[in-house]
């Protein structure tokens, strides 16, 4: 049995795993070739992870140590030693994150005429139309609580803004009180541009909180404020319930997400000027230990400026705007013509968001259109309520073509969406399912079944990413469109599998978690380290949001001892270690941060002669390879598996700007650009790699 050194030598912890990649987002806000408004988003986004990271990961961990459970992460430690770890790393990112927040990206945008007034710096006109603006704008809503007998601590909802206000006086009635809670409702703007007039012709701006604070005695008349100091509890959001012992997995979530809202503290948040007794009479509320309290220089929901950049008409701020553009297979494509008789002639491969998702929705369209349409099945795990893939469906099935959709209701944050999308298309007429019981259907597929002159033709839409409108615009994710009907028949199988309780299909050229592939991944990583046992050639490459899977590490470990050459692009969590001598001298480890969120799960197997090429939708993790439904398909066509391995192995392989290179102890340094060397993105070049868009096919 090792002991635990050389487990945390050979695993790296998950959480701290993704705290290393919430860093590497931090640190593009440092990047001073990225524009400043981008800067300031990037720090955003890692406001946004870490709580996420909070309500999930963290709130998981104070369960187990609420319980007196040890943390089965294979590394050795307890929850209560992994949780001090968290926060020392997470302590030292908020405070690099604030840092940059008030050098890199306050301080240049004073210096180009975008300001954000702090309370001293108000001058007479600015400090009047400010009180004006409270008065008619933002007091009539606010309901402040004085702490007393009758008034408890109030139950604040998770990550909301809040004020602790420090009273001394009597008020009308002849009560006193100590403290006091402002809460500031989410229907107010946290952020507030002074008008032309007042704001010396520059953009100025001044926070939700800085106002109220300036205008605390209008909440309390007669009575001293002694000080005001904002604070933000991130609590548990994880749902609790049992799939087993429901009778209708929908109406039990239904009922139990208001709860989200205010599950137990994790985390507080409060300015780092807030005294210690107040911050003590905080920690006392919510039952927490001084590891939980961060102190940050500026304001606690940092998050909410995430849309500051679309307030300001600043292009020379902010990334060029990007179009998708159009592939080429679809340039020739005369408007009347319709997909599904280029998908007879070849398979279709679109890389968004370098290319438009707009073609996924037009399969679709004409799938609904189509007289010859007999039914349409996909599967749902992020969509959003108000996309033209919606409606379609909607439209399809009031039509009267069969459309069976399987809707995962569990998928994190989206619950309440997905409810409320399962019931609209259930009106609909079509037949809504959810999944399989305790797997939650991750797996990104939609099948189209077409009448031909003789028999039914089937046409499938394979994807690595959601069938988000959104994300599609945001996240690096490849869909493949195919009319091989090997492979419609694996995907109908699969549909069938999960819709109904038979035993699993034999599937010919895909793989599918639970059940297959897992080890299917594990045997070719077996396959190409015994070829390289035998002098013969053997290269694996990866790319991947995540790398948490033990059997999956441990082959790759194995492979590496034998000489397989393994190059690996693992976005955020990676448990292995790699450049360990004797363990994985031979395998190398890079993750991507740039403007788009790489996404796309691409496997490359030479394994001596043959070489093997699969999209999937799941990452090497233990819950996509055990707890959910997921697929890989193999790209059986030559020119497409040339083209993916253009775009993604040699194009990110020579990335020296957004690279980052994972050493051997689990952290990361970012590549250089050599002497000599021009700089060169990943991303930038797969958005210069493909023509221009033309909408009209569209």
């Amino acid at each position: 049995m090792a002991d635990k050194k050389e487990l945390i030598q050979r695993y790296n912890c998950r959480e701290i795993s993704q705290l290393q990649f919430n860093l590497r987002v931090v640190m593009q806000g440092a990047d001073k070739s990225t524009p400043v408004l981008e800067r300031l988003r990037f720090l955003c986004i890692a406001s946004r992870n870490l709580d996420e990271f909070f309500e999930v990961r963290v709130a998981a961990l104070h369960q187990l140590v609420k319980y007196g459970t040890e943390a089965q992460s294979g590394e050795g430690l307890t929850a209560q030693e992994i949780l001090a770890e968290i926060s020392r790393q997470a302590h030292t990112i908020v405070k690099l994150q604030y840092r940059l927040l008030q050098r890199s990206v306050l301080t240049a945008l004073r210096t180009r005429d975008i300001c954000f007034l702090r309370r001293h710096e108000w001058n007479k006109a600015q400090r009047q139309w400010i009180r004006q603006y409270f008065r008619r704008n933002i007091l009539p809503i606010l309901s402040p609580l004085g702490l007393d007998s009758r008034h408890p601590f109030p139950r604040v909802q998770n990550k909301s803004l809040n004020f602790m206000v420090k009273l001394a006086g009597k008020d009308a009635y002849g009560r006193s009180t100590e403290y006091a809670v402002v809460t500031a409702p989410r229907s107010l703007p946290r952020i507030v541009r002074l008008p032309d007039e007042v704001g010396n012709k520059r953009d100025s701006y001044v926070f939700l909180s800085s106002i109220i604070h300036d205008n605390l005695e209008d909440l309390f008349p007669g009575l001293k404020i002694k000080g005001c100091h904002q604070f933000r509890v991130t609590m548990d959001s994880n749902l609790f319930y049992d799939e087993e012992e429901v009778e209708s997995l929908r109406d039990v979530l239904a009922g139990v997400l208001p709860e989200r809202q205010y599950g137990e503290a994790v985390r507080l948040e409060v300015v780092n000027d807030c005294p210690r007794d107040i911050i003590r009479f905080l920690r006392e509320q919510y039952q927490l230990d001084a590891d939980s309290v961060y102190e940050v220089n500026g304001p606690v929901n940092l998050y909410r400026l995430m849309n500051f950049p679309e307030l300001i008409d600043r292009p020379d701020l902010r990334y060029p705007p990007y179009r998708p553009k159009t592939p080429k297979v679809f340039r020739s494509l005369p408007t009347s013509s319709r997909l599904f008789d280029l998908l007879d002639r070849q398979d279709i491969l679109l890389h968004h968001p370098f290319n438009s998702f707009k073609w996924t929705i037009r399969f679709l369209r004409e799938a609904a259109a189509d007289p010859k349409v007999v039914a349409i099945k996909q599967t749902i795990y992020r969509t959003g309520l108000e996309s033209d893939l919606t409606d379609i469906l909607e439209s399809a099935a009031r039509s009267g073509k069969e459309v069976t959709v399987i809707i995962e209701l569990s998928a994190r944050f989206d619950e309440e969406a997905n409810i409320q999308l399962a019931q609209r298309l259930e009106q609909a007429g079509a037949q809504v399912l959810y999944g399989v019981v305790g797997h939650k259907t991750h797996a990104k597929m939609m099948l189209v079944v077409r009448r031909g002159e003789e028999d039914l033709h089937r046409y499938a839409h394979l994807g690595t990413g959601n069938y988000h409108p959104v994300t599609t615009r945001l996240y690096t994710d490849y869909a493949l469109l195919t009319a091989n009907q090997d492979l419609c028949e694996d995907v109908h199988k699969i549909f069938l599998q999960v819709a109904s309780l038979g035993r699993a299909p034999k599937l010919s050229l895909m793989y599918q978690s639970p059940l297959t592939l897992g080890q299917g991944i594990i045997k070719k990583i077996q396959a190409a380290a015994e070829r390289a046992q035998k002098g013969e050639k053997a290269i694996i490459y990866g790319k991947m949001n995540a790398l948490t899977e033990y059997g999956i590490v441990d082959a790759l470990y194995e492979a590496s001892r034998a000489g397989v050459t393994i190059d690996l692009l693992v976005r955020g969590e990676c448990r292995l270690r790699p450049g360990v001598k004797g363990l994985s001298d031979n395998i190398r480890v890079r993750s991507i941060v740039g403007r788009f969120l790489e996404h796309t799960r691409v496997f490359y197997f030479r394994i001596g002669e043959d070489e093997e090429m699969y999209l999937s939708s799941a990452d090497w993790m233990t819950r996509n390879i055990h707890r959910r439904v997921e697929t890989m398909f193999p790209v059986l066509d030559e020119g497409i598996k040339k083209r993916i391995m253009r775009e993604i192995f040699e194009t990110y392989s020579a990335d020296n700007c957004q690279s980052w290179q994972m050493e051997p102890d689990g952290t990361y340094t970012k590549t250089a650009i050599g002497r000599g060397h021009k700089r060169f993105s990943a991303q930038e070049a797969l958005m210069a790699m493909h023509g221009e868009i033309d909408e009209s096919h569209l």
